[in-house]
C-alpha cells in the first residue's frame, strides 16, 4: 500500500497511535541497560558486516569490545566513506554493507555539496524507524487535534517526486521527505501527519525545481483549512511562512474567491472565507498565521541551535501559547537523540540504533581522535558526535555537535548545539554555539528579541593601518554581526547589545579573549537589517532550485556573494542600500 493512501482507512489513526506509542516505550526500556545495549549493536553491526569490503579491511571478526574497535577503526568522514560510497552507488556491492542500499538520501552537509548516504533495508528496521515512528509521541499525545482530519497539519517539508534523481545503479538520490518509505520499505504507517491533506499533491503542474511556486500553491491551499499544527523540521521553513503569507496575500485573497490555484480552476469560488481574509488584512495592518489559522497549537522543528534565537518571538506569530516541539537531533546519515516528552530541546540517545562515540567540541577531530562513551559525558558540555551503525557507516563524524543537558536514568540527553566548523582568522577558534550563546546573552540581557543573526570576519584597512602603527605585526580583523531585530532599536540598545556580544565571545572562547587582548580582532561591530532581510534571503536561495529542507541557518557566512545577498552590501565598495553599520564598544 503506499503511506498516504493509508490515511484513508477508518482504523489508521488508531494503528499509528499504537505503533508511535510502542516505539517510544521501547526506546525508553532500553535505559535500564545503557553500556549492554552499546555492545550488542556493536556486535550486531560487526556480525552482519563482517565480510564487507570494509569489515575485511578493518578485522571486523577480531574484534570484540569498544576498546578493540576503537583501535581497528579510525575516526571517519564523509570523505574518507565516500570512495566506496561511490563504489556503490555505481553498482558494487558488500563493501560497507553486507545488505545493498535501496535508496541514498542527500544531505547538503557543510559545503553545500550533495552527498549520498546510502540507506538499506537493515539499517531502516534497525536504525531508523524505531526513532521515526518514537519521535511523534509527544505531538500526538498532547495535541490529538492533530491527528483528527487529513488536513489539520501543514507540513511543509514533504515534497514527493515523481521521477527523482538517479545514481549510475539506478537507485533514487533524493531527501528522506521525498520517499514514500510505505512503498520503499513496508511500512504503510510511515506517512507523516499532513501528508494525505489537499495540498498534499499539487492539483497543477510545477516544475520539480520550482519550489517556490510549491511553497505558494501550499500556502494558498491551507488558508481555507483549519489547521492545528506545523512541521517543518528545518525551523528556516517555519519562519518564512509570516513572510510568505504577506508576501502573497493580495493573490491568495483573489484566488480564494475566484476558486482557482495557480491560476487554474479547483474546487468552488468562496466569495466568503476571502471576505473573511480581507477583514483580517484591514483590521491587523500585518497578517500573522495566528489571524489566519487562531487554532494552531504546535510546531514541529528543530528548535536549537541558530533557531534558538527567534523561535520564542515566532511562536507567537502563530498564536499565544503555542508551543514549539523538537524534532530529533538527527541528520541524513543516522540519529542520535529523540525527545521521548515535552523537553523543548533535548531528545535521549537512540541506543539500539548506534555505537555513540563523542569528542570534546574544543578537540580537533581527526583519525586518532580520543573519544568518550556515553556514560563518560558531562553535563553542559558541547561535543563532536560520532556513531557506527549496521547501514554502513562506522566512526563517522558528521559535522554537527551536540550539548549534553542532562540524563534521564543515566542515559544522557542531547541537543543539537551547531555545526562543528569554526570560524578561526586569527587563531579564536569560534564555534558556532559559542556564538549563539553570547547572542542569547546580550538578548537576553537586553530584552531584544531577534528575527535572525549572521555573522563574518572583516578586515578594515583604517584598523589594520592603526593597529601595525600600535604593534607591529598584528592586524585589525574583527566579527561584523548582521541582526534583523523583532522591533526596532534605538542607538543606545544598539551599541549595547553590541557590547555584550563582544564581551559574550570573550566569555565563550578563549581563543577570542586573547584575540581581543592582542589586538588582533577589533571590537565587534553590528550591522542592523530590516526585520524581513534573513526571509528574503532564504527565499532568493530556494528561487535558485534549492529545496527548502536544505536552505537552513546558516551562522557564518565568509562568502562575499552570501553576504552581500543578506545585507545587500557590495563587499567592495560598502553599503548598498539595506541596513547599516553601527560601531562597537571602543578598543
Amino acid at each position: 500500500m503506499n503511506a498516504l493512501q493509508g490515511w484513508a482507512s477508518p482504523d489508521h489513526a488508531d494503528r499509528y497511535r499504537r505503533r508511535v506509542f510502542a516505539e517510544r516505550s521501547r526506546l525508553a526500556a532500553e535505559h535500564t541497560d545503557m553500556r549492554g545495549m552499546q555492545q550488542r549493536v556493536l556486535a550486531d553491526l560487526l556480525e552482519f558486516n563482517a565480510d564487507t569490503e570494509f569489515g575485511r579491511q578493518h578485522g571486523f571478526r577480531n574484534i570484540r569490545t569498544i576498546d578493540d574497535y576503537r583501535k581497528a577503526v579510525p575516526v571517519q568522514d564523509y570523505a574518507a566513506h565516500g570512495p566506496l560510497i561511490e563504489r556503490m552507488a555505481a553498482g558494487e556491492e558488500n563493501l560497507l554493507s553486507a545488505d545493498a542500499p535501496v535508496v541514498y538520501f542527500t544531505s547538503s552537509g557543510t559545503t553545500g555539496a550533495h552527498k549520498k548516504i546510502p540507506v538499506t533495508r537493515r539499517f531502516m528496521q534497525t536504525t531508523f524507524f524505531p526513532f521515526y515512528y518514537a519521535a511523534w509521541a509527544p505531538l500526538i499525545e498532547h495535541y490529538p487535534d492533530v491527528m483528527r482530519r487529513p488536513d489539520a497539519v501543514l507540513n511543509l517539508k514533504h515534497d514527493p517526486l515523481s521521477a527523482p534523481t538517479t545514481t549510475v545503479s539506478g537507485h533514487p538520490h533524493v531527501g528522506a521527505s521525498q520517499v514514500d518509505l510505505g512503498t520503499r520499505f513496508g511500512e504503510p504507517l510511515s506517512a507523516e501527519l499532513g501528508t494525505a491533506a489537499p495540498w498534499a499533491t499539487l492539483p497543477v503542474d510545477v516544475a520539480p525545481d520550482d519550489h517556490v511556486q510549491k511553497m505558494y500553491l501550499r500556502l494558498r491551499l491551507a488558508v481555507q483549512s483549519d489547521l492545528r499544527g506545523l512541521i517543518g523540521i528545518n525551523p528556516a521553513m517555519i519562519a518564512a511562512v509570516p513572510h510568505q503569507l504577506n508576501l502573497w496575500w493580495p493573490r491568495i485573497v483573489k484566488e480564494v474567491r475566484d476558486g482557482t490555484v495557480g491560476g487554474a480552476p479547483h474546487g468552488s469560488p468562496d466569495p466568503e472565507r476571502a471576505a473573511e481574509l480581507e477583514r483580517l488584512a484591514e483590521y491587523f495592518g500585518v497578517v500573522r498565521p495566528a489571524h489566519v489559522w487562531p487554532h494552531v497549537r504546535a510546531l514541529f522543528c528543530w528548535t536549537t541551535g541558530v533557531a534558538s534565537l527567534y523561535l520564542p518571538a515566532l511562536r507567537e506569530q502563530f498564536g499565544t501559547g503555542v508551543s514549539a516541539l523538537p524534532a530529533p537531533v538527527a541528520a541524513s546519515e543516522g540519529p542520535v537523540g529523540v525527545p521521548l516528552d515535552r523537553n523543548g530541546s533535548a531528545g535521549s540517545l537512540v541506543l539500539s540504533a548506534s555505537v555513540y562515540e563523542f569528542v570534546d567540541a574544543e578537540a580537533d577531530l581527526g583519525p586518532d581522535a580520543e573519544t568518550l562513551l556515553p556514560h563518560e559525558l558531562q553535563e553542559g558540555r558541547d561535543y563532536h558526535v560520532l556513531f557506527s551503525h549496521v547501514g554502513g557507516l562506522y566512526r563517522y563524524a558528521g559535522g554537527d555537535v551536540v550539548r549534553v543537558v542532562d540524563r534521564v536514568r543515566g542515559v544522557p540527553r542531547v541537543e543539537y548545539a551547531g555545526r562543528g566548523t569554526r570560524s578561526d582568522a586569527v587563531g579564536e577558534r569560534l564555534r558556532e554555539a559559542q556564538v549563539i550563546r553570547a547572542l542569547q546573552a546580550a538578548s537576553s540581557s537586553t530584552g531584544l528579541p531577534l528575527r535572525n543573526a549572521a555573522c563574518r570576519v572583516e578586515q578594515d584597512p583604517r584598523d589594520a593601518a592603526a593597529a601595525v602603527q600600535a604593534r607591529p605585526g598584528t592586524a585589525a580583523a574583527r566579527y561584523v554581526f548582521a541582526v534583523a531585530p523583532e522591533t526596532p532599536w534605538d542607538a543606545a540598545e544598539t551599541e549595547r547589545f553590541t557590547s555584550l556580544v563582544d564581551s559574550a565571545l570573550s566569555a565563550e572562547s578563549a581563543g577570542y579573549a586573547r584575540a581581543r587582548s592582542d589586538a588582533a580582532l577589533a571590537p565587534a561591530r553590528l550591522r542592523l537589517l530590516d526585520s524581513d532581510s534573513f526571509a528574503r534571503d532564504w527565499h532568493t536561495s530556494v528561487g535558485r532550485g534549492i529545496r527548502p529542507t536544505q536552505v537552513k541557518d546558516r551562522l557564518f557566512r565568509q562568502s562575499d556573494a552570501q553576504w552581500q545577498q543578506l545585507t545587500g552590501t557590495d563587499t567592495t565598495t560598502g553599503p548598498a542600500g539595506r541596513g547599516h553599520d553601527e560601531g562597537g564598544q571602543q578598543a
